[in-house]
């Protein structure tokens, strides 16, 4: 769930990244599979293998603190690449996720969504592993375009008779 804007910015620079399921063990578990060294989530969750098996908020500031350091530059400059897209999530309390997930006219609009945003933004959405909702998120260039998408996707919802009310 890193914002569209971090993945833009890696891009440019021509550094790898891989995609998980939310959660920092499904994070975890893909970098000892494959070998990677940092990963993390929106949230702040930075795992560093080589050091914890989780993510370590006073590890992670020590971290970034040795690049202020050796790069001789603040936070603010060293960030300055990414520029964060604005991004808008609603939670949809559905009778069955799956059902609502799977529905072949939901897929449709979010498959419309995602090429009318092209690469200029994304769509995700996914269940709750907790609760009985579906998570539809558009990050894109304005609050407007995000919440227009996302009241799309959540209009089909409705209109299929997924959303409880």
């Amino acid at each position: 769930m890193s914002n569209f804007g971090l993945y833009k910015a890696l891009d440019k620079v021509g550094i790898d990244y891989e995609k998980t399921k939310v959660g920092d063990k499904y994070v975890y578990e893909n970098m000892v599979q494959y070998g990677h060294r940092i990963g993390g989530e929106q949230s702040g969750h930075i795992i560093f293998t080589k050091y914890a098996t989780t993510g370590d908020g006073i590890l992670t500031s020590l971290k970034m603190m040795e690049v202020m350091l050796a790069k001789e530059k603040p936070m603010s400059e060293l960030a300055a690449p990414v520029v964060f897209y604005p991004q808008v999530l609603k939670n949809v309390r559905v009778k069955s996720k799956p059902d609502a997930q799977n529905d072949p006219d939901v897929q449709a609009a979010v498959q419309k969504v995602a090429d009318e945003l092209g690469d200029d933004g994304r769509i995700l959405v996914r269940e709750s592993g907790t609760e009985p909702v579906i998570r539809v998120m558009v990050e894109a260039g304005s609050d407007e375009i995000c919440e227009k998408y996302v009241d799309s996707v959540i209009d089909v919802i409705r209109a299929k008779g997924h959303i409880t009310e």
